[in-house]
C-alpha cells in the first residue's frame, strides 16, 4: 500500500472533475485518486473519460466515466443525477472544462460567442450552484473553479474567453458567501501550461512566457495547488483566487 501524505489525504472523498480526460483536469484526477479519492471523470467523449477512469481503478479507487457537454444545463443535470445515483454525494467538484478560440473580436460570430460563454461560465454556474446546494444540505464540500490569467489581465483576440473567465472569478467569491460556511469555493487561476493546446503554439511559446519564471508550466505543476484547495488543510481558505501562472505580468 502506498502511504498517503497526511496533508492531502482524500480517502473516502468523491471528486468530480469536468474536462477530466486531458490537460490540467487529467492531472487533477490522477492526483486526487493517488491521494485516496474516488473519481467521476467528465468530458464530451466517453471513451476518453473511460480510459482515465481505468487508470483510477488501477490505483484501487472507484471511478465513473460520464460524457456530457457542460455548456448545456440539461446535460449537466442528467450527468449529476447519474453521479449522485452512483456515489450518493460529491465532496469535491472541479469546474475545469473550458475553451479559448483565438480570433479578432470583429470576426466572432454569435454562435462562437455563445459557445465560449456557455462552456466557460454558464455551465460552471449551473454545475457549481446545483452541487453547492446539495453540499450545503448535506455534509459540506469543496468546489474549485479553474480560471485563467485571461480573467484578470487584458488579452487581445480572446475577449469572450477573458470575459467569461472574469465572470467565473466573480461567482467563486459570490458563491463562497452564498453557500458558506459548509461549502468552500475557490478559484485556481491558471497561467500558460504545456497541455494539449500547446501543440498549436510556436516553439518559442512552448519554451518561454511573459512571467516571472520565464516559462510555461508543466501540467503536473498544478497538482499541489489543487490538492491544497481540495483538502481539509485549506479549511480557512474560501472565496480566494490563487494564481498558478509562474508570476504572469
Amino acid at each position: 500500500m502506498t502511504t498517503i501524505d497526511p496533508l492531502f489525504d482524500l480517502t473516502g472523498k468523491i471528486a468530480l472533475v469536468t474536462g477530466g480526460s486531458r490537460g490540467l483536469g487529467y492531472e487533477m484526477v490522477k492526483a486526487f485518486a493517488a491521494h485516496g479519492a474516488d473519481c467521476v471523470v467528465v468530458s464530451r467523449k466517453f471513451d476518453a473519460c473511460e480510459a482515465v477512469a481505468e487508470e483510477v481503478r488501477a490505483l484501487g479507487r472507484k471511478a465513473l466515466a460520464l460524457a456530457a457537454h457542460v455548456g448545456k444545463w440539461a446535460e449537466i443535470d442528467a450527468m449529476l443525477e447519474t453521479a449522485y445515483a452512483e456515489f450518493g454525494r460529491i465532496d469535491i467538484l472541479v469546474n475545469n472544462a473550458g475553451m479559448s478560440p483565438q480570433m479578432p473580436s470583429d470576426e466572432v460570430t454569435e454562435q462562437l460567442f455563445d459557445s465560449v460563454v456557455n462552456l466557460n461560465f454558464k455551465g460552471p454556474f449551473r454545475l457549481a450552484s446545483q452541487v453547492a446546494k446539495r453540499m450545503r444540505d448535506g455534509d459540506g464540500g469543496v468546489i474549485i473553479n479553474v480560471s485563467s490569467t485571461g480573467g484578470i489581465m487584458p488579452l487581445p483576440g480572446v475577449v469572450p474567453y477573458s470575459a467569461s473567465k472574469a465572470a467565473l472569478n466573480q461567482i467563486g467569491k459570490s458563491f463562497a458567501r452564498e453557500y458558506g460556511p459548509k461549502v468552500r469555493i475557490n478559484t485556481l487561476s491558471a497561467g500558460p501550461f504545456l497541455t494539449d493546446i500547446a501543440k498549436a503554439w510556436t516553439p518559442e511559446q512552448r519554451e518561454t512566457a511573459d512571467n516571472a519564471l520565464g516559462r510555461p508550466g508543466l501540467p503536473e505543476e498544478v497538482v499541489t495547488t489543487a490538492l491544497y484547495l481540495a483538502s481539509p488543510h485549506s479549511s480557512y481558505t474560501t472565496g480566494a483566487l490563487l494564481q498558478v501562472d509562474g508570476g504572469t505580468y
